[in-house]
């Protein structure tokens, strides 16, 4: 498999931070080959002097030997202080300066240097230290401005809007403390069911089944079942802890026919359903990939149904499918799957099926294919079939058909012949 690699950088905005003194840093979404978005937080000094450093690498496209040879892009200088209104105007010539980086040769835009340089750091996780007094400022980039330079769009620029059901206790440095009713907006969403929020100048991650949408209970982006199912292997095993999950141990292949954003996904194994933990299966064929994990035991995100005292906005519930409806859903999917004819080569198959010759012939279901022709029972039918064939009558003289043809035949045989 090829080595993973920036298909495009984002330029979402930037943050006006106050510890330990007042400085800017700009909001990048960093989209890898791998379909993984990475939101990671820089400021332009550090930008800039990794454009200097790259420089260095690459002295021939930076134009230090020859200045018609350069092919990198500019940078301008930082200036001796930065204000809000100079780091706003200052997103769009980043902006053309990302999306120009990463047009560059492969040898510039995939060496090390640039990958190391926009990978998540552990500041990028970790929120800065509050002020006493003040809160972190965060400033969208216009939309029109990112049209501009945007090679593709899979994602809106604006951060999604989210409320706590319950109170949550933070289990290790990288997530995130909530009471009931906090809003939260969203930056990432993680399949394994982590999402990573900021509110009230704090960021980290959460799960998701603490968090419902502000305009309706249920999620747009919620994806429908798919009964055909998709190939996974266990990487993991699990046991049980719920009656409608399931225990799989590790090396098992499932099929996955509905991925649910909170990480538990509804898996089948043979005609049984149930849930399972996302951060424990990957897809068939695939190369284990390094998502995050909320601390070295990779702990697994809680369910919605465990969530004691959740408190909703909504007054209509969240719209669920049951365990009962997923397997009989299943198992008629399954039966039309098997009730399809095979694929066959032979365009008279169906013939054959009908064929008189071969009364004891089954269906394609019953495994029962036709005689052919060079066997002992293809054979014996078809002696009978020639005895009982008619035998074929002389042809009839000239005489003969002057003698019983009409007056009218036997003028064109008379014209014809004295020709």
């Amino acid at each position: 498999m090829a080595d993973i690699y920036i298909r495009h950088i984002e330029m979402l905005g930037f943050e006006k931070r106050f510890v330990p003194n007042q400085h800017y840093v700009y909001m990048l979404m960093v989209k890898w080959s791998d379909l993984s978005e990475k939101l990671v937080h820089r400021r332009f000094i550090e930008i800039y002097d990794f454009h200097k450093t790259l420089k260095e690498m690459f002295p021939i496209e930076s134009g230090e030997i020859d200045p018609k040879s350069r092919i990198i892009p500019y940078l301008p200088a930082p200036r001796w202080m930065d204000s809000q209104r100079s780091t706003e105007h200052r997103q769009s010539t980043l902006s053309d300066y990302l999306h120009a980086l990463l047009n560059q040769p492969q040898k510039i835009s995939r060496c090390q240097w640039t990958l190391n340089f926009f990978k998540v750091r552990a500041d990028d996780l970790v929120p800065p230290p509050p002020h006493p007094t003040k809160k972190i400022e965060t400033f969208l980039m216009h939309k029109d401005m990112t049209r501009k330079n945007m090679t593709e769009i899979t994602g809106p620029v604006l951060l999604q809007t989210y409320r706590s059901i319950g109170d949550y206790q933070k289990n290790s440095k990288y997530e995130l403390s909530v009471g009931t009713g906090d809003i939260l907006e969203v930056v990432e969403k993680s399949e394994n069911g982590w999402w990573f929020c900021q509110g009230d100048g704090k960021r980290g991650w959460l799960p998701a089944a603490y968090l419902e949408p502000m305009d309706g209970p249920d999620e747009i982006e919620e994806q429908e079942p798919n009964y055909e199912g998709e190939v996974y292997t266990v990487v993991k095993g699990y046991e049980s802890v719920q009656e409608d999950e399931l225990s799989l141990g590790e090396g098992d292949t499932v099929e996955v026919i509905h991925k649910l954003l909170d990480g538990w996904w509804v898996i089948r194994r043979d005609e049984v359903t149930g849930y399972f933990p996302s951060m424990y299966l990957q897809k068939a064929g695939a190369k284990p990939s390094a998502g995050f994990t909320t601390n070295k035991g990779s702990r697994l995100p809680p369910r919605r149904s465990t969530i004691r005292n959740a408190q909703s906005i909504h007054k209509t519930q969240r719209k669920e499918i049951s365990q009962a409806t997923y397997r009989r859903n299943s198992k008629r999917y399954l039966e039309q799957r098997k009730s399809k004819v095979p694929p066959t080569g032979n365009r008279n198959v169906w013939q054959q099926q009908q064929d008189p010759r071969y009364p004891n012939q089954k269906s394609p279901t019953g495994n029962t294919p036709p005689p052919s022709d060079n066997t002992p029972q293809a054979k014996e039918q078809d002696e009978p079939e020639k005895t009982q064939r008619p035998p074929i009558p002389p042809r009839p003289t000239l005489r003969e058909i002057l003698e019983n043809c009409t007056e009218e035949t036997k003028s064109k045989l008379k014209i014809k012949s004295v020709e």
